[in-house]
């Protein structure tokens, strides 16, 4: 147990994956850290036994307030979001009530409680396809629901700094994985969603030829540098790209993935689906400010991964309940 304690932080999605990383490194760094979570896709061992945890969603503007009157919050760490980019164009009411509205009850009670720091996890997901690498002069053009609300939040926050005088730090991840993923989630996290079959002795599913192509970010390149933006003024109001610089295809990643799980996949093709073909971006202003550590090969990172996960075992992959949409929705999500 820490004898000292900085400050009190609110760590919304600190029972998920990126979420609950920077949580522990938060608590390392003796911060008081106050967890808020509805645990629909993160998970109650996910959180650090330090942290104060309280069950409860981000769209309850009732016990947002109550958690801003009751702790003196220094700083605002913001992971809660239905992340599952492909599924945002059939579930766009429920995207837009958790990742847009849910973000702007936090905005209004840090506004109001003269939070220091408001620090963001938005998504490559905003720049849609555009000129590779991305890069934050790019002008965003999101092109799926997912893309647009965590857009609309970083233009709500711009707009916070210019009236009430928000400090806000951005930063736009990118196909992050690692221990504590949910790889239960056949929507999202594809390489999660790939050692979960391989655990379960099924083909790996692969939409259209697997010739997408993406750069993957192992946990602790980017978990620490978020938790200690908050303290670093020179990163203030300002967005980062963040991530890794290596981009491979999804069908170099099913051998590599499976060479991780010491396993012989099998490839199900799937009808190729709605999404950005080529997306990974530059980091250089990142890297500028924080001079972050070299990025984790992907063969360790996986590695690493493939070792939690085969501890942990496999998770039944559950159906999303509420499907607004079903036009043109993917067979293998119905």
């Amino acid at each position: 147990m820490n004898t000292f304690q900085k400050e009190t932080v609110l760590v919304t999605g600190g029972a998920g994956f990126i979420g609950s990383h920077v949580v522990n490194y938060l608590i390392h760094d003796s911060y008081k850290v106050i967890v808020l979570d509805d645990l629909s896709g993160g998970f109650i061992e996910n959180v650090h036994p330090e942290a104060i945890f309280h069950k409860g969603s981000i769209t309850d503007t009732v016990l947002i307030n109550t958690l801003f009157e009751t702790y003196t919050f220094s700083y605002v760490y913001h992971f809660a979001a239905y992340a599952a980019e492909g599924l945002s164009h059939f579930i766009r009411k429920f995207n837009y009530e958790n990742n847009l509205i849910g973000s702007i009850n936090l905005i209004n009670a840090s506004v109001l409680h003269n939070i220091k720091c408001f620090v963001f996890t938005s998504s490559i997901a905003v720049y849609g396809t555009q000129e590779l690498p991305l890069k934050e002069s790019q002008i965003p053009k999101p092109e799926d629901p997912y893309g647009i609300a965590k857009y609309a939040v970083e233009m709500d926050l711009h707009n916070a700094r210019k009236l009430f005088g928000l400090n806000y730090v951005i930063f736009r991840p990118h196909n992050v994985y690692g221990p504590h993923q949910n790889i239960g989630d056949k929507y999202r996290n594809v390489v999660g969603i790939f050692m979960n079959q391989l655990l379960k002795g099924e083909p790996l599913t692969v939409f259209g030829d697997g010739l997408q192509s993406r750069a993957f970010t192992y946990i602790d390149d980017i978990a620490p540098y978020i938790a200690q933006s908050a303290t670093f003024a020179n990163a203030y109001n300002q967005t980062f790209n963040i991530g890794s610089d290596t981009p491979i295809t999804v069908k170099k990643l099913t051998t590599e993935v499976s060479s991780a799980m010491k396993s012989s996949p099998q490839i199900h093709y799937l009808e190729q689906r709605e999404e950005v073909v080529h997306a990974y971006s530059d980091h250089t202003i990142f890297k500028t400010l924080f001079s972050p550590k070299p990025e984790t090969p992907l063969t360790e990172g996986l590695s690493k991964t493939a070792a939690w996960v085969r501890q942990h075992g496999a998770r039944e992959s559950s159906t999303f309940k509420n499907i607004e949409i079903t036009k043109h929705l993917p067979d293998s999500w119905k």
